[in-house]
């Protein structure tokens, strides 16, 4: 179960360039092996559980969306026609083999 609870309070420290407000979200029944993986890895970069609770969150939620491999192409710029790059013959080169 998740909760969030509205606060009108800005929570000073977190935000400084500009004020929002910010909600107190509270998580139910989650699983002790994910609360100590939540611990170790707030452990190894030095902050509280909360705060590695946040950036998770932060990383996962408001990430840029990953574009498709279909997207990636219909984004790649039309250049020309397969003809505009057929390889022309050209008998004139030296052969570099013999």
């Amino acid at each position: 179960m998740i909760s969030m609870l509205s606060s009108q309070q800005s929570r000073p420290g977190i935000c400084r360039s500009r004020k929002r407000s910010m909600a107190t979200l509270i998580v139910r029944n989650v699983d002790e092996a994910i609360v100590k993986a939540l611990k170790q890895r707030a452990s190894r970069h030095g902050v509280s559980a909360e705060a590695e609770h946040r950036k998770i969150l932060e990383q996962v939620l408001l990430q840029p969306a990953k574009q498709s491999f279909a997207e990636v192409l219909r984004s790649i710029p039309n250049v020309g026609n397969d003809s505009d790059f057929e390889r022309v013959q050209d008998n004139t080169a030296h052969d570099v083999f013999a």
